[in-house]
């Protein structure tokens, strides 16, 4: 994938097959333990598909800004507290959805942290079903941002360590 024409950055570099799979090798595994406590906690399982995005954006391209620790820990966080107000003040509507996604995106691109993920953990969060407790929803965020940083970490090392190999 190249980035578009007049971009000012440069291309990825491919790693070996060896190297490309063990970059998807963290984030796999990520999601499938993800996947299992969101099976476990809640029903929310609109909540993994937001965060499988988040893990994949990370192998797909570590080093670039909506990737980093603080972009994607203050845009999950702040997505998922702007969709649960909004899920209190107007329950589960499109209406409430609606309004978590503007704030969403207007609070990242004001606070620099844009994460695009982070738009459907808003929706998520605002348009959840059934009766699972607020903080166990929240609980389940919170540690699944704190897997992501370590993904992150381990895809940089493993990108740094494989382009020296080459």
């Amino acid at each position: 994938m190249k980035p578009i024409k007049g971009a000012d950055r440069s291309l990825r570099s491919r790693l070996s097959l060896q190297g490309e799979f063990a970059l998807a090798l963290a984030p796999t595994v990520v999601i499938l333990v993800v996947l299992a406590f969101v099976e476990a906690l809640s029903r929310q399982r609109l909540l993994f598909a937001s965060l499988a995005s988040s893990a994949f954006l990370i192998y797909l391209d570590p080093q670039h800004g909506t990737n980093t620790v603080r972009t994607l820990t203050i845009s999950q966080l702040m997505a998922a507290t702007i969709g649960l107000v909004t899920y209190l003040l107007f329950n589960s509507s499109y209406l409430g959805a609606g309004i978590a996604m503007v704030l969403t995106i207007t609070l990242m691109i004001l606070l620099d942290t844009v994460h695009p993920p982070a738009v459907a953990t808003s929706l998520s969060f605002a348009l959840r079903a059934g009766n699972e407790t607020n903080l166990a929803l929240f609980g389940l965020a919170v540690g699944v941002i704190a897997l992501l940083i370590v993904l992150e970490r381990c895809a940089l090392w493993l990108l740094a360590y494989y382009s020296r190999s080459r």
